[in-house]
C-alpha cells in the first residue's frame, strides 16, 4: 500500500519561508517524478513544481525564483523550499509521486497560509 506522508506546512507572514516535505513508502516499484501541486479555495489544483528521478525540474511561472524543489532518492522524499511567500501562495499543497509501473499517488495535503 503506497503512502505519502506530508509535513511542514503552516502559517507564515508575507516574505517568510516554509519547507514542506513528503515521504513515499510502501512500494517496491521505482519512483519516477515527484511533485507538488496546490489548490486554493474556489480554484482548480495546479502544478507548483516537479522533479524527475534524474533531478530535472519544472516550475510554475508564479513560483520561479522563489521556490526550489529537491529530492532524496535514498529516502524517497521530496522537499519544497518556499521563500518570499506571498498571500496568493495560500493553498493546500499536495505531494504526488509517479511510479514507473503503478502510476501516480497523492498525499493528503498540507495547509500553507501566508498572512500577516
Amino acid at each position: 500500500q503506497v503512502q505519502l506522508v506530508e509535513s511542514g506546512g503552516g502559517l507564515v507572514q508575507p516574505g517568510g519561508s516554509l519547507r514542506p516535505s513528503c515521504a513515499a513508502s510502501g512500494s517496491i516499484f521505482r519512483l519516477n517524478a515527484m511533485g507538488w501541486y496546490r489548490q486554493a479555495p474556489g480554484k482548480q489544483r495546479e502544478l507548483v513544481a516537479v522533479i524527475n528521478s534524474g533531478g530535472s525540474t519544472n516550475y510554475a511561472d508564479s513560483v520561479k525564483g522563489r521556490f526550489t524543489i529537491s529530492r532524496d532518492n535514498a529516502k524517497n522524499t521530496v522537499y519544497l523550499q518556499m521563500n518570499s511567500l506571498k498571500p496568493e501562495d495560500t493553498a493546500v499543497y499536495y505531494c504526488k509521486a509517479d511510479y514507473v509501473t503503478i502510476g501516480g499517488y497523492w498525499g493528503q495535503g498540507t495547509q500553507v497560509t501566508v498572512s500577516s
